[in-house]
C-alpha cells in the first residue's frame, strides 16, 4: 500500500498499525528503512508527527518523495552515527533489523538517537517456521514476497527470545512488546515467553535507554 492510499483510507498493515499505536501524537519521528513511506505518511496525517525517513533503496526514496515525504537515502548500518543524540522522540526500525549487518550497533544507535525506539521483525521462532524446517529440511519461502533463502535480504534472522536476550545484553530497557499472529491477533510479551515465541509470527517492541 502506498502513502497516498494510507492517507485516504486510514488503513495500513496490521504490524505497522501496532507500531503507529506506540507513537505519541505531535512527536518527532525518524523512520529508518521506511520503504515506500506508508507508515511515515500515516503518522504525519493521523498523528501530526514531525516525521523524517531514511531508506536504502532509491526506488523507496523516490516513492516517498513523490508523496511529499521528507526522506533521504541512507544505510542503517553506516549512517545512523551521523545523527545527534536525543534528536527524535521515536526512532522506528520496522522489519529491517534482520537485514542489518550488525544489529547490536544498530540497536545502540536507535536508543541513542531517540528517547524511545520501536523495533518490529519477523519471528523465526514461529511454529510454522520450525515445522517447515523439521519436516522439509529446508528454509521456508517468505510468503509475503515469494523470496527463497538466496533472495531474501535477511542476514540475521532472530526469534523473540533472541531479541529479548540481546536487549538484556545491551542494557536496553523493554517498555512493552507485542507478538502478532497471522490472523492479526496480538499477545503481550509480558505473558509467558515460550508461547509468544512459538505462536507470534511477528513482534513489535518499544525500547528505551535505562
Amino acid at each position: 500500500m502506498d502513502g497516498d492510499t494510507a492517507a485516504r483510507t486510514n488503513v495500513i498493515r496490521v504490524d505497522l498499525q501496532l507500531v503507529a499505536d506506540m507513537v505519541a501524537a505531535r512527536s518527532r519521528v525518524l523512520d529508518v528503512g521506511c520503504g515506500d513511506g506508508a507508515l511515515l505518511d500515516y503518522l504525519i496525517h493521523f498523528k501530526q508527527v514531525d516525521g523524517r525517513g531514511v531508506e536504502l533503496s532509491q526506488a523507496g526514496v523516490n516513492a516517498c518523495v513523490r508523496h511529499g515525504l521528507s526522506v533521504i537515502q541512507g544505510d542503517a548500518d553506516t549512517d545512523l552515527k551521523d545523527y545527534p543524540s536525543d534528536a527524535f522522540d521515536y526512532v522506528i526500525l520496522s522489519q529491517t533489523l534482520q537485514a542489518t549487518r550488525d544489529p547490536r550497533i544498530v540497536l545502540r544507535q536507535l536508543v541513542r538517537i531517540g528517547h524511545r525506539a520501536i523495533v518490529s521483525f519477523s519471528n523465526f521462532g514461529f511454529w510454522r517456521v520450525r515445522w517447515h524446517l523439521a519436516w522439509h529440511g529446508r528454509m521456508p519461502v517468505a510468503e509475503a514476497r515469494g523470496l527463497y533463502w538466496y533472495d531474501t535480504p535477511n542476514i540475521h534472522p532472530c526469534t523473540i527470545t533472541d531479541f529479548v536476550d540481546l536487549c538484556r545484553e545491551l542494557d536496553i530497557a523493554i517498555e512493552s512488546g507485542l507478538a502478532l499472529d497471522r490472523r492479526g491477533r496480538t499477545r503481550r510479551l509480558n505473558s509467558p515467553g515460550f508461547f509468544a515465541n512459538l505462536f507470534g509470527e511477528q513482534a513489535v517492541f518499544l525500547l528505551r535507554r535505562p
